[in-house]
């Protein structure tokens, strides 16, 4: 049986990749701020509006070069999102501080302000916004309240790469705004991160935490990591630019056929639509009710594998789940946290232009025979683990 993955990663014309790999190998520069790396980075700043666009190896070590870039206290407590991915608390562990969770709003499901304000101790430092799914943060609430609370706000931007908030790029909130550049992200370079930031102040820092802190042969003035993009990387990079916009369309007409589907069915709703908003088409997420529904969000999953249809129960679990953080409060206005009870709901479908017409009307099926059975349809011969 075909399977059909939740993500594929868009990757260029291999004749082109070595074509571009020529100047690579006759250089013998694969790293270390190359060619390619900085003719990428100064195509990425250009692209997302932003006059800071540095690149790093990966997201998770974007996210730590710009926690390290800040030079903050030791110890100090950063507020995020429990709905996120690992990679998010990680980074602020990893650089010596403590992640403190605040709920996300209802209909967003990105970072409450109202939660984000009782988060807040003597001993916050930062507030780290998510745009999950790529729908976009309360920014200017975010902003307004560090602003008053002497914090420093930066965004995991990974599901949000072009996405834009009237004449506002996701890339220029906050103070920086941190993007994964995995393969399972619409715009990739197979592996890499990238941290963008509205005042150039922070280039030469960036520069310098993601090659450990060293400045020159004698002097190392912060502490950094190995960071740094090679140019292989940065060469799939630059190509991809130039072919997402045809991703990108697919991926707009596909929600579009979705949204039709999920409309339809009581129970199902779709990731909010945000006025003004330029989506980043990231990802395809429903939020279920099985009381309306009939059914749980793992009934659909179950179902839509007996097909050979693989979602992504994402996130599930959240960060507090984790062994790491297991048992952390999660700061909510509300007697049961928005994060808690979404958690068991939510579910990524397959969202990328290898999504067939067939595969459409497949998921359709499945999520209509659910509604009306309570129970997933199973395919014949589909045995899956």
């Amino acid at each position: 049986m075909e399977r059909l993955y939740v993500a594929r990663p868009l990757l260029p014309e291999l004749s082109d990749l070595a074509e571009l790999l020529k100047g690579v190998w006759a250089s013998r520069q694969v790293t270390n701020e190359g060619p390619l790396h900085n003719q990428l980075e100064a195509a990425l700043g250009r692209h997302l509006d932003v006059p800071v666009a540095k690149l790093a190896c990966n997201g998770t070590a974007a996210l730590q070069c710009a926690l390290l870039s800040l030079d903050l206290p030791a110890g100090a407590e950063v507020i995020t999102t429990p709905l996120t991915f690992a990679a998010t608390a990680h980074a602020v562990t990893a650089c010596g501080m403590k992640p403190v969770f605040a709920d996300v709003d209802e209909t967003t499901l990105t970072l409450d302000p109202a939660a984000v304000a009782l988060a807040i101790t003597d001993r916050t430092a930062a507030v780290i916004g998510v745009h999950v799914y790529g729908t976009l943060c309360d920014h200017r609430a975010l902003q307004q309240l560090c602003d008053e609370r002497g914090l420093i706000l930066i965004f995991d931007a990974a599901h949000a790469f072009g996405a834009r908030d009237g004449e506002t790029s996701a890339a220029a909130m906050g103070e920086m705004s941190v993007f994964s550049l995995h393969a399972t992200k619409l715009y990739n370079t197979v592996e890499g991160g990238l941290i963008t930031a509205r005042d150039p102040k922070w280039a030469q820092r960036l520069r310098l935490a993601r090659n450990f802190g060293i400045e020159s042969e004698e002097a190392v003035p912060l502490v950094g990591i190995n960071g740094k993009m090679s140019e292989l990387n940065a060469a799939v990079g630059l190509l991809n630019l130039e072919i997402m916009g045809a991703e990108l369309a697919a991926r707009s007409n596909l929600r579009a056929r979705y949204d039709a589907i999920v409309d339809a069915i009581p129970g199902l709703r779709t990731q909010v639509r945000q006025p003004g908003v330029v989506q980043s088409e990231q990802y395809y997420m429903i939020v279920v009710d099985p009381q309306v529904y009939g059914a749980s969000r793992d009934v659909i999953y179950d179902g839509l594998k007996a097909h050979g249809i693989f979602s992504r129960r994402y996130f599930w679990p959240i960060c507090t789940d984790f062994g790491s953080y297991h048992g952390a409060p999660i700061a909510t206005p509300h007697e049961v946290s928005v994060a808690e009870r979404v958690k068991d709901r939510v579910l990524c479908l397959p969202f990328h232009s290898g999504v067939q017409p067939h595969h459409v009307s497949t998921i359709a099926e499945v999520l209509t025979e659910i509604a009306n059975l309570g129970t997933a349809p199973m395919a014949a011969g589909a045995a899956y683990e």
